[in-house]
């Protein structure tokens, strides 16, 4: 038998960052990860693979992050665990014994049992293997007519992708507009307009009803009646917790189908095995309700917090809920989230008022380049804390977005916003006089002095 002080199964985002953080915090330790998959994936990537980099090879995950710190990297595929012993083994019959455990088994994509036709040829969902993957960027050639079930981040991304292939791409959503989870109706709209007008072509408000064919694709049926040629379908309707190897070990689950795990993503069965990225249970900073969120921003926090936490708990290195940050882009076009949208917050009951503005991303607007930038914010009425946040702007989206979910963490209010100290240069920020993001507390801040 080998053995191991802490052993991290799942080689993803989350598994890595739990080993690396965990070989920072206690380097005296043996660190071991075992994961399934050679070569794995970076995650968020993966809708690249086909328009952007055309090749997966491109996407590929570096192992050097865990032999340059002296991690231990097995291939191999965990079958059983037993908690008592503090053992797993192998489908090699290899068993492993460790003091720690950390789980990061990641998810799989979901198909719908109620989908008529989803086990036909041409069938496709968004797997992480990359033999699947090779097999669907094969195939892509022979299609022409291509159906993306499911408008959400995957969903967009992958048909953007594909459009610039020059195939002809229909995604089709349930909600009003794609996008419709994360971001509020003005956000999503404009996201919406920029997808159309990249060439994808766009069906909302009516889900899909069944999958039309005689073994092999011939389009979809959508519950409103209406009929779509399509020579694949690629199904993007979200991701389930790999959990069968927890439950199987006695771990509890909860109603998401996720592993239960405390702030310091302990599991309430056994304080030695930790739980973290998609297989583990997350509660939203703001409405403490558990979700379904699964990002790998999201994965770090929590394989950082477990790594930090495996032998020593910090009260201050606990991990207090996901903000839930989303950014995306088609083109030269960014959209970002964070925390909770204007829509969730009333649905929830909180009383907010909102602000928004509109400016430019550089200074002056005839720098080349130079784009929109819009940003919403919304708060609590009572005092002014910031709940959410999302822009739709240029290539510094991602940053300002992540700007507003630190402000989101550390429980900033407009007041601390409008009094904050920003770094501007005309070629990578707005300009100081008009920075939207502290225009929209403005906007946020006349309301809330106006109750």
């Amino acid at each position: 038998m080998e053995k191991t002080d802490v052993l991290v199964i799942g080689g993803s985002a989350a598994g890595v960052v739990a080993a690396t953080s965990g070989k920072g915090s206690y380097p005296e330790k043996e660190f071991m990860v075992i994961r399934k998959q050679s070569p794995a994936l970076v995650p968020c990537g993966i809708p690249y693979i086909f328009g952007s980099l055309k090749s997966i090879d491109k996407n590929i995950m570096s192992d050097s992050v865990l032999t340059n710190a002296d991690i231990k990297l097995d291939i191999g595929e965990v079958v059983s665990l037993d908690k008592e012993n503090k053992t797993c083994k192998t489908a090699a019959g290899l068993e492993i014994g460790w003091e720690k455990l950390v789980l990061a088994t990641g998810s799989s994509p979901i198909v719908p049992q109620w989908l008529k036709g989803a086990d036909q040829e041409n069938v496709f969902t968004i797997s992480k293997e990359k033999n699947y993957l090779e097999n669907l960027q094969r195939s892509l050639p022979g299609f022409q007519k291509v159906v993306v079930i499911g408008g959400g981040f995957i969903g967009v991304e992958i048909a953007d992708e594909i459009n610039k292939l020059g195939k002809e791409v229909t995604v089709i959503e349930i909600l009003p507009h794609v996008l419709g989870l994360a971001f509020d109706e003005e956000i999503a709209v404009k996201a919406q307009e920029v997808l159309i007008s990249r060439g994808v072509k766009v069906k909302t408000g009516a889900g899909v009803k069944e999958i039309l064919g005689a073994d092999k694709v011939s389009g979809v049926l959508l519950n409103n009646g209406e009929e779509i040629e399509a020579d694949a379908v690629i199904l993007s309707m979200g991701y389930h917790p790999n959990t069968e190897l927890a439950q199987k070990a006695g771990l509890s689950v909860n109603r998401l189908g996720a592993i239960r795990v405390d702030e310091y993503m302990r599991t309430p069965d056994d304080p030695s095995i930790f739980a973290v990225g998609d297989c583990a249970e997350k509660r939203h900073f703001i409405t403490r309700k558990v979700n379904n969120v699964m990002l790998a921003s999201t994965a770090g926090a929590e394989a950082r917090t477990a790594g930090m936490n495996l032998y020593q708990l910090s009260s201050v290195k606990a991990f207090l809920g996901t903000i839930a940050i989303f950014s995306t882009a088609f083109g030269d076009r960014g959209f970002g989230a964070a925390g909770i949208t204007e829509r969730e917050a009333l649905r929830e009951g909180f009383d907010v008022i909102t602000g928004a503005f509109e400016g430019i991303d550089r200074h002056p607007g005839t720098q080349p380049n130079t784009h929109k930038q819009f940003v919403k914010l919304i708060a609590a009425r009572e005092c002014g804390l910031i709940l959410g946040g999302e822009v739709a702007g240029g290539a510094g989206t991602g940053e300002l977005i992540n700007l507003i979910g630190l402000a989101i963490q550390n429980k900033m209010n407009i007041c601390s916003i409008l009094s904050s100290q920003i770094g501007t240069h005309p070629l990578l920020t707005a300009p100081p006089t008009a920075y939207p993001f502290i225009k929209a507390a403005e906007a946020v801040s006349r309301k809330f002095c106006q109750r």
